[in-house]
């Protein structure tokens, strides 16, 4: 059954304004290369920027997860999974391991998260969630299961988008809190919770619809 043009072009509408958020947020990390202080590097103990180990971590999760974020919306275009599926596959590959990289570099970064315990395991439980979801993605396609590599893939990117989301929230709960910490604490979990019940709602009637993320 066809969408009405309303229904069609609200969905233009956000997909636009996903693909936006994606893009601005993916290459917000070049920033960070020209100002050291920059964003939330400037609440972080002078100790710790210092740590070898750590700053090769940031880098690594900063780069890779806005490259992801530049690459996994395109991935959900119909066109190109129709007509060009060599370029879907060889996009998806890189997705797959520039996600990998950031989810694995961003679970030793959690150790370090300010807000003490609740805010640290709110970050691992998301780098765990996204390296999952990527893996279980890969392997399904690999095995042809691909309704399964799609539910997977929507939570992947999903747990990706928790870097435009955690933007969104924070400068709220901070107004709202009036102290970082307090909203830094909410927001690692709150940046990627609600994403997981929208890749939810998104894929619980896929194997009707088929064309639902094509």
């Amino acid at each position: 059954m066809s969408q009405n043009p309303t229904s069609l072009r609200s969905n233009k509408i956000l997909r636009i304004t996903l693909a936006a958020l994606a893009s601005i947020i993916g290459l917000y990390p070049l920033l960070y290369f020209f100002q050291s202080s920059f964003g939330l590097l400037g609440n972080k103990d002078s100790m710790l920027l210092a740590n070898m180990l750590w700053s090769s971590a940031f880098y690594i999760h900063v780069t890779t997860g806005g490259l992801s974020l530049l690459i996994g919306w395109v991935q959900f275009n119909q066109r190109i999974r129709l007509s060009a599926a060599a370029i879907h596959r060889r996009l998806g590959k890189l997705y797959l391991l520039f996600a990998l990289c950031s989810s694995v570099s961003s679970a030793y970064l959690a150790l370090h998260a300010e807000g003490g315990v609740i805010s640290a395991t709110g970050f691992l439980c998301l780098a765990i969630v996204w390296f999952t979801t990527t893996f279980m993605g890969y392997t399904s396609i690999r095995k042809g299961r691909v309704i399964q590599h799609k539910r997977f893939m929507v939570f992947s990117y999903a747990s990706c988008f928790a870097a435009v989301t955690l933007r969104i929230w924070l400068p709220l709960l901070i107004i709202i809190y009036g102290d970082f910490i307090k909203a830094y604490v909410l927001v690692a979990w709150l940046c990627w919770l609600p994403n997981m019940f929208v890749a939810y709602m998104l894929t619980r009637n896929i194997n009707k619809s088929q064309n639902q993320f094509v």
